[in-house]
């Protein structure tokens, strides 16, 4: 499999959110490879709890969403699937406003099982969680 990304796909990708939690958690890819995927995510009125920090299920979902997109793009997408098998969180620090930002990078990419380490970090480079997320690879049903 080549390490090159069709831009076709990293569109898709891109555009892919509508009407999803990525979309409306205002999740926004800032770099796709096959070895790191990046995305950032608002502290706003959607991804906050009722305290007004960062909500750990919004900081779970974005740690997910990178991981997932990584994942797919080390699969044969036409003929495999990858879904979730378990995440993991610490959060570390609270978060008030601003982006977060998370990295997900490969721990293990296998032909059944994928471990990816999630780092998510605030605007001051500051670690706010770090998560770890395994995904299993399915044939898609035809």
């Amino acid at each position: 499999m080549s390490n090159t990304i069709d831009p076709k796909i990293i569109d898709l990708i891109q555009n892919d959110s509508e009407d999803s939690l990525s979309q409306h958690l205002g999740i926004k890819f800032t770099k796709i490879t096959k070895d790191c995927v990046e995305a950032t995510m608002p502290v706003d009125q959607r991804t906050i709890q009722r305290f007004g920090i960062l909500h750990g299920g919004a900081s779970v979902a974005l740690a997910e969403t990178v991981a997932s997109v990584a994942g797919w793009l080390n699969i044969d997408f036409e003929r495999q699937a990858v879904v979730g098998l378990e995440i993991n969180a610490n959060h570390l620090r609270s978060v008030r406003s601003g982006l977060v930002t998370a990295i997900a990078t490969p721990i293990k990419i296998g032909k059944l099982i994928h471990v990816w380490n999630i780092e998510i970090r605030t605007e001051q480079n500051e670690l706010n969680c770090i998560s770890r997320c395994t995904l299993a690879v399915i044939d898609r049903i035809k």
